[in-house]
C-alpha cells in the first residue's frame, strides 16, 4: 500500500514539475515577445515620423518653387 502511494505521491510532483516549467517558459517567451513588440513599435514611430517630416519638407519646396517655373 505504502509503494502504491509513493508512485501516486511522485507522479503528483513530477506533474507538478512539468506544470512550472510550462509556466516558466511561457513566462519567457511572453516577456520576449513584448520586448520585441515595444522595439518594434520604436522603429515604426521613428521611421513613420521621419517619413512625414520629409513628406512635408519636400511638399513645402514644391510649393515654393512653383512660382519660378515658366511657361
Amino acid at each position: 500500500m505504502r509503494s502504491i502511494l509513493w508512485i501516486v505521491a511522485a507522479g503528483r510532483q513530477s506533474r507538478k514539475g512539468a506544470v512550472t516549467d510550462m509556466e516558466e517558459k511561457t513566462y519567457k517567451i511572453m516577456g520576449g515577445a513584448g520586448a520585441l513588440n515595444i522595439a518594434f513599435g520604436v522603429v515604426i514611430m521613428v521611421v513613420g515620423i521621419a517619413g512625414g517630416v520629409l513628406l512635408v519638407i519636400s511638399g513645402a519646396k514644391l510649393l515654393a518653387g512653383r512660382n519660378k517655373i515658366l511657361f
